[in-house]
């Protein structure tokens, strides 16, 4: 009966993957990522209590991270759609058109302000 190499290894303590579960033990998040959690791979004398916690871990870090850039990039998709409505705002020049008179119209609004003038003169 041949026997497998993960069963020859005598069980060690290793040490990178205890630091690691004693930062997040201790909630120490940050220093278990300075410490290489995403890059640590539990190898096959590892206890399984410690790979599941840590791969958990990877697992909780990785969705996190991937919500962040999610929401980064919604962020600044949103001030450059807000952008782009304001330079489109600001492109449009308000013009105050006059509606031009009916020649008919004007010539009696003519004769009203001359009469008009006639009337306030001595």
């Amino acid at each position: 009966m041949a026997v497998s190499p993960a069963a020859e290894m005598t069980p060690h303590d290793c040490p990178e993957g205890m630091q690691l579960l004693h930062c997040l033990h201790s909630d120490d998040v940050d220093g278990a990522i300075e410490a290489g959690l995403m890059a640590f791979q539990p190898c096959l004398s590892c206890e399984p209590r410690l790979a599941e916690a840590i791969k958990a871990a990877q697992g909780k870090l990785a969705l996190a991270w991937a919500a962040r850039e999610r929401y980064l990039a919604r962020q600044a998709r949103l001030a450059r759609r807000s952008a782009q409505r304001t330079a489109r705002r600001s492109a449009v020049p308000l013009v105050e058109t006059k509606t031009a008179l009916p020649p008919a119209a004007a010539e009696v609004l003519a004769r009203a302000k001359a009469k008009a003038a006639q009337r306030g003169s001595p």
